[in-house]
């Protein structure tokens, strides 16, 4: 492999890094809202395949560790992924270990990292030879994993009703399209239909403040008090070893290990299942708090690397709802990336090896320092100087942006108009990965269910 090639993953890989330090510390950033679009402007911007892949490694591993430190320090959710953490960091918070919980949540990133690569690397390379069998089964899949998480989810009826009005919708606006002559028949809005998605309850807390009586009852006068402590702003020791007991250490590597094979599902579904499992086996209210925090971190990373790692390598198809959300766009990227011709046709094995580890390594190694030691200044500098509409407005331009590229006005219209529909459902119960699901089973539910 060209050095210079391997110098441009590293600096890709720092990029994603500073990149995703700075959002993933700012309160309410979905994962997905934030990943997919950078993405898609890396591989739209022309970017090697190769660097494409090391960029969203590192930038998923150094978010999902940074997002969680919000959690801890001021007790709001980074993303999704970090909301599990929540009841529990409050807790520790009163107790005044902050800082305790930031080196916890530090270690069982590492965790996850070091048991998911290895895991989801021979996982992907035993399923390889199956792959074009299972793309073929892959739109049935998709459908019978919208049900089994909506099976899974809180609010079960009205995610299984969602389905196949949502079907409606997507393949609707994709024949309206076909119809006015604005893309061709072959040509499947994709991309654009799942920034929708992606954007939803955005769009419905924005489209609410237009609102006069909904925007009344929102106005306050009082501001919100956010202490960051100042324990938060220091620390001794790096050592794993000396910040986790044994049995937090166990319990995070058995559930990071566990998780790995069940890829398909859901990454806060699992988080939550097996986070809170291994918590409630500690009498002691702290210890419990700390190995759901330590778990769940464990959790995050392995659930998000073992979802893209595996579909991308073995697979070619956005098989898992990791795949499907932030790395959508290393699947189905037009021009760039198609279903036929993405980074699971044009690297081979030992590229997505070395990609991976790059982008792993350096995320990790400034990630877990950048936790240890700054992770009070830093919260402190975004919290003061960043303001997080700014950042929120920047995403949405992102995605207008490109469903103007893909078909025009009218899709911009189309994309508010999934993004209010799905934003509202989201709001009621009906989780991502459902509605995900739902888009790439689109053309199957109608064929083979709505039509028979």
């Amino acid at each position: 492999m060209d050095i210079m090639l391997i110098i441009q993953m590293i600096l890709a890989a720092l990029a994603a890094v500073f990149i995703y330090t700075i959002i993933g510390f700012i309160p309410g950033t979905d994962e997905t809202s934030v990943l997919m679009p950078i993405t898609l402007t890396v591989v739209l911007a022309g970017t090697p395949p190769i660097i494409v892949l090391t960029f969203f490694i590192a930038a998923i591993v150094t978010l999902n560790l940074i997002n969680a430190i919000p959690t801890a320090l001021v007790g709001l959710p980074g993303g999704v992924m970090s909301s599990p953490m929540l009841e529990h960091s409050l807790f520790l918070k009163e107790k005044g270990m902050s800082a305790i919980v930031i080196k916890k949540m530090a270690v069982g990133s590492l965790i996850g990292t070091v048991i998911s690569i290895p895991i989801a690397l021979m996982l992907a390379n035993i399923l390889a030879p199956y792959g074009e069998k299972i793309k073929n089964f892959a739109p049935l899949l998709f459908f019978l994993g919208a049900i089994f998480l909506s099976l899974i989810g809180k609010n079960k009826i009205l995610s299984i009703l969602s389905i196949m009005p949502l079907a409606l919708l997507f393949m609707g606006l994709r024949h309206l399209y076909w119809g006015i002559g604005i893309v061709p028949r072959d040509v499947n809005i994709t991309t654009s239909f799942f920034l929708g998605i992606t954007i939803g309850p955005l769009i419905v807390s924005l489209f609410t403040l237009l609102n006069k009586g909904k925007r009344q009852s929102m106005i306050t006068e009082n501001s919100k008090k956010i202490v960051i402590p100042s324990e938060a702003r220091g620390s001794t020791t790096l050592n794993p070893f000396k910040i986790l007991t044994r049995e937090e250490m166990r319990n995070a590597s058995v559930a990071a290990l566990i998780v790995n094979f069940l890829f398909v599902l859901s990454p806060v579904g699992l988080t939550i299942l097996f986070g809170e499992t291994m918590a409630n086996r500690m009498k002691d209210p702290v210890n419990k708090a700390t190995t759901a925090i330590t778990t769940m971190s464990a959790l995050g990373q392995a659930t998000y690397l073992s979802g893209i790692i595996i579909p991308l390598m073995a697979i070619g198809l956005p098989l898992s709802p990791t795949a499907i959300g932030p790395g959508g766009a290393l699947f189905n990227a037009p021009p760039v990336f198609t279903v036929e011709n993405n980074l699971y046709h044009i690297l081979d094995k030992w590229e997505f090896i070395v990609a991976i580890l790059i982008g792993v390594v350096i995320a990790v190694t400034i990630t877990y320092y950048i936790t240890n030691r700054f992770a009070g200044r830093i919260s402190a500098f975004v919290l003061r100087k960043i303001p997080h509409e700014s950042i929120l407005g920047l995403f949405i331009s992102f995605i207008l942006l490109l469903a103007y590229m893909d078909a025009g006005l009218i899709n911009v219209f189309g994309v508010l108009l999934i993004g209010v529909t799905c934003g509202t459902l989201n709001k009621m119960g009906v989780s991502y990965g459902i509605q995900f699901m739902t888009l790439y089973a689109a053309p199957w539910i109608i064929e083979k269910i709505i039509l028979l």
